[in-house]
């Protein structure tokens, strides 16, 4: 397992499975092409082809693989279909944070700080993978505070998707542009800071200004990895 337990959202193996494959697909480890059956990965994983099965079924659903008679044949993503998650990613979260705008206090606000400080933290211990789940996290949260059923079903079917584009993305950034990550840290504490304070105009420029950096970045390291 190189896709961190912790990280799971259940103890079902099948997302395991899923979870380890997908993280593998989109850091490249598995290229586009390849031929994936359930015989293969069953023992890899040394268990039986049920979950497997499984699987390879939320591959599919999600567009990273397509089945043929012979197993999955992997297709990764390509620049469209990247841009159409982010897509819906900042609808889902320019909602959600209109949404919470007008309840949003600073004792909300002390949870959205400790994640940034979390951020922090790993970003001085050169760990992108906990830096970029905790930046999952920050995103998450707020989109989970707007408590709105079918905004959180359409968020859970692009999330794991997006956390392993955010790590490929994350490891490039540590890599090639560490003396970002301050930069970044301060724009989510921008975000917070004027949920706060009830600034509209300020929310909106960071949701239009994230929107554009977040495209770059996410393209760039995945289309270039």
């Amino acid at each position: 397992m190189k896709f961190p337990a912790n990280w799971l959202t259940s103890d079902s193996l099948g997302e395991l499975i899923s979870s380890e494959l997908r993280f593998q697909i989109i850091n490249g480890e598995i290229e586009d092409g390849a031929v994936l059956s359930e015989n293969m990965i069953s023992k890899s994983f040394e268990t039986s082809r049920s979950p497997v099965r499984e699987a390879f079924k939320t591959l599919e659903l999600e567009g990273l693989v397509t089945p043929g008679r012979m197993g999955i044949t992997v297709q990764g993503l390509n620049e469209e279909d990247i841009k159409e998650i982010y897509d819906v990613r900042f609808l889902l979260e320019g909602f959600s944070i209109r949404k919470i705008f007008e309840g949003f206090d600073s004792e909300e606000a002390s949870e959205f700080y400790k994640i940034v400080d979390l951020m922090k933290l790993h970003a001085d211990h050169n760990d992108f993978m906990e830096f970029a789940f905790q930046d999952l996290l920050f995103h998450e949260t707020l989109i989970m505070r707007a408590n709105h059923k079918r905004v959180s079903y359409f968020w859970r079917n692009i999330r794991n998707i997006i956390l392993c584009l955010l790590v490929v993305a994350t490891e490039k950034r540590f890599k090639e542009v560490k003396e970002e990550l301050d930069n970044l840290i301060f724009r989510h504490r921008i975000l917070i800071d004027a949920l706060v304070e009830k600034d509209q105009n300020k929310i909106e420029k960071w949701l239009e200004d994230h929107l554009l950096d977040t495209n770059a970045t996410v393209m760039s390291a995945y289309l270039k990895k």
